[in-house]
């Protein structure tokens, strides 16, 4: 600004100047200044219709590779073109397209001010963009939050599940409209909270860790209880293996009488709440056993009938027989394992905070000669209901497993990245095809919340910091290996801050999104399809 005001200072000074050898060179420099401004401006013009005609091309060439099986591709292009050009000047489109590729040409002649009293009237703009299709396919994981806070509403009073689910529904209908060919674009989808829900169709795959299963409840039932009784121990009852049903006493008849089943693990162990010890305690009579018990209460209050009885303060306690139990621990029959496993790699983590070859943060497929490379067992209560779906381009499969998303379980979002890998990675668990030639390999993880627990740490509730050093690990190994990765963090009217773990998770800055409404999920999502099927527009 200030060369501009000096320049124009330097013009009044010559102006103002009244020496006959100023004034003429004045009058001489004037002219050429003068013919190079107003050229200056038309060719500024020229260049901004150049760039108004290059963006439409853009808008076209997507319109076309979108809908390249249209019967009437031309008119499609050149009525894309119309619809986005936005400049003055008058302008046309020469499209030429195939069944591979689009070359579209677009071209307009300027007007010109100064220029025209040159004799150039116009200046001629041309623009050519290329856009080729179906030389690279796609496979996609969408890593999506299943946790029980996703049903939380906004202020318009829309779920952030039922917005996930518009968004996934919208985000698929846009993969597949860009899928020239079966299997150009293949998708699979990784619902997570703590656990990663397999499937049960997996219950007799050799990659599959029963060890934690086998550990029994570390405190037995005393020799009173049995049929009938209150539920004896302190995490609570369920009704029989596999339950997740609380009951208060155990059970007095059916086929399951006098199993006495322990609920989900409820204290303050690290990456213990919500776990289900997987066994039942059985209850066998074994003759009697004498105990003390009040036999008679209020004012009439008597020892009739019972030896070893004493009376005081209205109540009556006597010495009685009672049967009693016997009890056995039998570990749950696999077929009551609802499909969920945990992280992967030892059952308590060595000093340092580094689990075996770092099997929980890794694709490294797993080796059933190493016990923690398998997939640990696990009945939870942050066990997802949908499950994994494999790589496909099924698109109503992959629909109707969006539909079947719930909320439910607390966040830990590296086991969601860690089998988001798995599902594009070659091998064990889920064995997908061999990656074809021209394949990237893309990662969506959205999440609501901060990291809460995982197999080691956290109580479900408050962020843990240690989770959030295995995620940022599964993340470096994930970009280590190829995977453009896009984070995605819903936060409700921004109360819990910046995720810096998914934020630093993102492959770059542009791909990670935080957001504060449920409504921007659609948004962001449609944004990420966009970008992710790019034709790959070259001017």
């Amino acid at each position: 600004m200030g060369k501009r005001f000096g320049f124009l200072t330097m013009l009044r000074a010559f102006s103002r100047a009244t020496g006959a050898n100023v004034a003429m060179m004045f009058g001489l420099a004037i002219i050429p200044l003068a013919i190079a401004v107003g050229a200056g401006l038309d060719f500024a013009n020229a260049v901004m219709v150049r760039n108004q005609i290059s963006d439409a091309l853009d808008a076209a060439a997507l319109a076309v590779g979108a809908n390249r099986t249209s019967s009437n591709v031309n008119q499609l292009a050149t009525d894309a073109f119309n619809a986005n050009y936005k400049g003055a000047a008058a302008a046309s489109i020469t499209p030429n397209i195939t069944n591979k590729s689009a070359t579209l040409t677009g071209s307009a002649n300027v007007n010109t001010s100064l220029l025209s009293l040159f004799g150039q009237t116009t200046l001629h703009v041309q623009v050519t963009n290329s856009a080729v299709w179906g030389q690279t396919k796609l496979w996609v994981a969408l890593v999506l939050d299943n946790t029980g806070s996703m049903s939380e509403t906004d202020s318009t009073g829309t779920s952030k599940m039922t917005a996930l689910k518009s968004a996934s529904h919208s985000l698929l209908t846009t993969l597949q409209s860009v899928s020239a060919n079966a299997g150009d674009v293949e998708v699979a989808i990784v619902p997570f909270a703590k656990d990663v829900k397999v499937g049960t169709t997996y219950v007799n795959s050799s990659w599959i860790d029963w060890s934690d299963w086998n550990i029994q409840y570390p405190t037995s039932p005393a020799n009173t209880d049995g049929p009938g009784s209150n539920c004896p121990l302190s995490d609570g009852c369920v009704k029989q293996p596999g339950s997740t049903t609380s009951t208060s006493t155990v059970p007095s008849s059916g086929t399951y009488s006098g199993y006495i089943c322990p609920g989900s693990v409820n204290s303050s162990s690290a990456g213990q709440t919500g776990h289900y010890y997987d066994g039942c305690f059985t209850s066998v009579q074994n003759g009697t056993t004498t105990v003390s018990q009040v036999v008679s209460r209020g004012g009439n209050a008597s020892c009739t009938g019972y030896s070893n009885c004493t009376c005081s303060n209205n109540k009556c306690t006597a010495q009685v027989a009672v049967p009693a139990y016997t009890h056995a621990w039998v570990i749950n029959d696999h077929s009551v394992w609802a499909g969920c496993v945990m992280d992967r790699g030892p059952s308590t983590i060595p000093a340092g905070d580094t689990p075996a070859n770092d099997y929980d943060t890794n694709s490294t497929a797993p080796n059933t000669s190493i016990t923690t490379s398998l997939f640990p067992a696990e009945n939870s209560d942050s066990c997802p209901v949908a499950s994994v779906t494999t790589l496909s381009y099924d698109w109503t499969a992959l629909s109707n497993a969006v539909d079947a998303m719930t909320p439910n379980g607390g966040t830990n979002q590296t086991i969601g990245l860690a089998h988001g890998m798995q599902v594009l990675t070659q091998g064990n668990p889920y064995s997908p095809p061999t990656l074809p030639n021209n394949t990237m390999r893309y990662i969506i993880l959205l999440s609501d919340g901060l990291n809460t627990l995982d197999r080691w740490y956290g109580n479900g509730s408050a962020q843990s910091t240690s989770v959030d050093t295995r995620m940022a690990a599964a993340c470096s190994n994930a970009k280590a290996q190829g995977f453009t990765i896009y984070t995605v963090f819903v936060d409700l009217g921004g109360t819990q801050g910046n995720s810096t773990v998914l934020q630093n998770c993102a492959s770059d800055s542009s791909k990670y999104y935080d957001l504060t409404t449920s409504g921007a999920i659609v948004t962001t999502f449609n944004q990420i399809a966009q970008q992710i099927t790019s034709l790959h527009l070259a001017s």
